[in-house]
C-alpha cells in the first residue's frame, strides 16, 4: 500500500463548491501508512462545512475499499483561509475574514440575525468577534446578556466583552445606556476606526459586523478601512423592505464588496395551536430577489416568538432553544454563509502587471 494510492482514491472525493478534488486543494494532512492502517486529516476551509460528514464518510469507504486495507481512521479539522486583501491588512492583521451584515431598513431582524450567526459559527468551532457598528441603535450586548459589563483596556487596547464564545464590541458596553448617539459623519467613521483598530481583536476566522440600518457613512467607513470579504443582506419578503435592500446591495457594489448573498427573516409563522402557515409578510420575496441579482439565497427563517423570548433574556435562540425551527434555520444560514466566504476566499487574486517600458 502506497501514499499514491491512497491519494488517488480520495481525489474521488469533489469539493461541490470549489468544484476540485480535496486532494488538488490541499485538504490532505498528514498522511501515515503503518502496516494495513492509514491515518489522514482532512482539513476544511471552514468548521461550519455542511458536507463534512459526507466527506468524511466517502473518505472512509474510498480508503477502506483498497486492498491491504486494515483501519482507516480520517480526522475531520478545519482551518479558514485569509480573504482577499487581508495579508496586506495592517489594522487586523489577525483576522481572517470581515463580514458585514445589513439591511436597506430598520425592523427586518438584521441585529439578531448577525447575532444568532456569530454564535452559530462559533458552536461550529471558529473563532469569532462581533462589532456592533448600529451606533444608533447598539443592541447586541442587550440579546447577548451583556449588557451590564464594561470592557477593559490593557496596553491601551480595549479588550473585547467575551458572549457565548463570541468576542462583542459595541457603543452600548462604552457609553451610558441612555445616552442618545447624536453622530455626525467624521464622529461615526472615528468610532469605525477605533472598533477596529483599537480593540484586541486577537486572532479570529470571522469577524462580523452588525451594520446600521441603510446606506451611509458607516458602510462607506468600514469599506476604506479594511478589506470586507463580503456582505450579507437581511430582508423580509415585503416589498418594502425588498426595495430598501436593493439599495444597500447597490451601495455594497460601488464600494467593491462582494454579495455574500441574502437572507429572509421572519419568512412565515406557524400558529403553534393548528400548524397553520401564515406568510405574514408575503412569500418568496428574498429568494425572487436573489434570483433576479444573482447572488446566492442564504435562507429563510421563520418568525417565532422563541427568538424573541430568547434575545430579551440575553440567550441566543440557537442556544436557548436549539432544537426549535428558528435556530435549525440560523444554523444552515450560517453554513450558507461559512461556504460563500470560503469561495471569495479562495478565488484568486487579480493582479495587473505594469508593461515594461
Amino acid at each position: 500500500m502506497t501514499e499514491q494510492a491512497v491519494l488517488d482514491a480520495l481525489r474521488q472525493i469533489i469539493d461541490p463548491d470549489l468544484h476540485k478534488d480535496i486532494v488538488e486543494l490541499g485538504f490532505i494532512k498528514d498522511l501515515e501508512i503503518k502496516g494495513g492502517d492509514v491515518s489522514f486529516r482532512i482539513v476544511l476551509t471552514t468548521p461550519a462545512c455542511p458536507v463534512k460528514e459526507q466527506m468524511e464518510a466517502q473518505a472512509n469507504e474510498l480508503v477502506g475499499a483498497l486492498e491491504g486495507i486494515g483501519n482507516v481512521k480520517v480526522t475531520m479539522d478545519a482551518e479558514v483561509p485569509k480573504g482577499r486583501g487581508v495579508a496586506n491588512n495592517m489594522t487586523l492583521p489577525n483576522v481572517k475574514n470581515i463580514i458585514a451584515v445589513s439591511s436597506g431598513k430598520g425592523g427586518v431582524g438584521k441585529s439578531t440575525v448577525a447575532v444568532n450567526l456569530a454564535v452559530s459559527l462559533a458552536i461550529d468551532g471558529a473563532k469569532v468577534g462581533l462589532m456592533d457598528a448600529d451606533v444608533y441603535g447598539p443592541n447586541v450586548p442587550l440579546m447577548l446578556g451583556v449588557a451590564h459589563k464594561q470592557p477593559e483596556a490593557v496596553n491601551g487596547k480595549i479588550v473585547p466583552i467575551q458572549a457565548h464564545s463570541v468576542k462583542v464590541i459595541s457603543m452600548a458596553l462604552l457609553a451610558p445606556p441612555d445616552k442618545p448617539m447624536v453622530l455626525r459623519g467624521p464622529m461615526l467613521h472615528g468610532i469605525v476606526r477605533q472598533f477596529l483598530g483599537d480593540v484586541n481583536w486577537g486572532e479570529l476566522d470571522y469577524l462580523i459586523v452588525d451594520m446600521p440600518p441603510g446606506t451611509g457613512d458607516v458602510q462607506l467607513s468600514l469599506a476604506q478601512l479594511v478589506p470586507v470579504q463580503g456582505a450579507v443582506l437581511v430582508t423580509t419578503p415585503q416589498l418594502v423592505s425588498l426595495a430598501d435592500v436593493r439599495r444597500a446591495l447597490k451601495m455594497f457594489e460601488q464600494v467593491a464588496v462582494p454579495i455574500l448573498g441574502v437572507i429572509e427573516n421572519m419568512s412565515y409563522f406557524i400558529a403553534p395551536d393548528t400548524n397553520n402557515r401564515y406568510d405574514i409578510f408575503g412569500k418568496g420575496g428574498g429568494s425572487e430577489f436573489a434570483d433576479e441579482m444573482g447572488v446566492p439565497f442564504l435562507g429563510e427563517v421563520p418568525l417565532g416568538i422563541e427568538v424573541r423570548e430568547s434575545g430579551d433574556k440575553g440567550i441566543p435562540v440557537v442556544v436557548s432553544n436549539p432544537d426549535s425551527p428558528q435556530a435549525k434555520a440560523f444554523r444552515m444560514v450560517a453554513e450558507e454563509v461559512a461556504r460563500q466566504v470560503s469561495i471569495e476566499a479562495m478565488k484568486p487574486e487579480l493582479v495587473i502587471m505594469s508593461r515594461a517600458k
